[in-house]
C-alpha cells in the first residue's frame, strides 16, 4: 500500500481492488498501458509494490506505463492476473466494424 495514503482495511482494500477491475472493464477503449496505469493508482500500490504482486520487473512495468513497451501476452496476463483478469480474443460484431 502506498504510504503516502493512511492504511486501508482488508475490506477497503477489496473495494478499491474491485472498483478498479470494474472501471478497466467499462472502458475497452482504454490502451493496455492505461488500464494498468489506473489499476495501480485506483489500488493505492506504488510501482514496485504491483512489480512485486504481478511477479512483473519494476522496469518492465515501468515501460509499460509509460508506453516505452508494449509488453509480451505473458508480462500483461501476470499484471492483470492479479486481479483476476486475463487478456482475450473476442469476436467483434460486423456491424461495429463499418
Amino acid at each position: 500500500m502506498d504510504k503516502r495514503f493512511n492504511p486501508l482495511s482488508i475490506v477497503e482494500q477489496l473495494e478499491l481492488r474491485q472498483q478498479a477491475v470494474e472501471d478497466v472493464l467499462s472502458h475497452p477503449e482504454w490502451s493496455l498501458p492505461e488500464a494498468v496505469r489506473h489499476l495501480r493508482k485506483t489500488m493505492r500500490l506504488t510501482t514496485a509494490e504491483m512489480a512485486k504482486l504481478s511477479g512483473v520487473a519494476y522496469r518492465t512495468l515501468q515501460d509499460i506505463e509509460q508506453e516505452r513497451s508494449e509488453g509480451s501476452v505473458a508480462t500483461m496476463n501476470r499484471i492483470f492476473g492479479m486481479v483476476g483478469l486475463k487478456l482475450g480474443v473476442a469476436r467483434i460484431a460486423r456491424d461495429a466494424m463499418r
